[in-house]
């Protein structure tokens, strides 16, 4: 009988542990890992028309190498901008030029949005804490259903004239 309780206990065990590994598992591939400490950098504002679907937490990169997060999402009152603070982790680049551009991009076909920096020529100014990247410097995100409208209304007007 004693046994048989050993073993209960020890299976018992094995599966807390096998949910444990499971849920770390979870959190590491979901980027949820670090979702209650702060994103390490310095915070930089870009504006931005219309950002589509990007969300807190998307990827923030530069040559295609992430290099900080989407860290607050908000809407400017005056002008009903899109205002973008993103963190960039000073140890992945640490002087980026002044002039750089933000671009919303999407990852594949239907993938997620991130922001996509390219850096300017400026060898003077570099962007630091609370720094913005004003509007003419930002490429709003392309919403796939406008180009499809954009397309058909095209169409439907070059048929109409023979």
């Amino acid at each position: 009988m004693m046994k048989m309780r050993t073993v209960e206990i020890t299976v018992g065990a094995f599966m807390i542990a096998g949910i444990a590994s499971l849920l770390m598992l979870a959190l590491q591939v979901s980027g949820l890992n670090n979702f209650f400490r702060e994103e390490p950098g310095y915070k930089v504002k870009a504006e931005f028309a219309n950002i589509g679907s990007l969300k807190v937490k998307a990827k923030v990169s530069l040559g295609g190498v992430a290099v900080g997060r989407v860290v607050q999402i908000a809407l400017e009152p005056q002008t009903f901008n899109a205002e973008v603070w993103m963190s960039i982790d000073p140890k992945r680049v640490e002087n980026l030029p002044i002039d750089t551009r933000a671009s919303i991009l999407t990852a594949g076909l239907l993938g997620d949005n991130y922001i996509s920096l390219t850096p300017g020529f400026s060898e003077t100014e570099f962007l630091k804490e609370g720094d913005v990247i004003p509007m003419g410097s930002t490429d709003s995100a392309v919403i796939l259903e406008q180009l499809i409208s954009k397309f058909l209304a095209g169409q439907a007007s070059s048929n109409k004239n023979p």
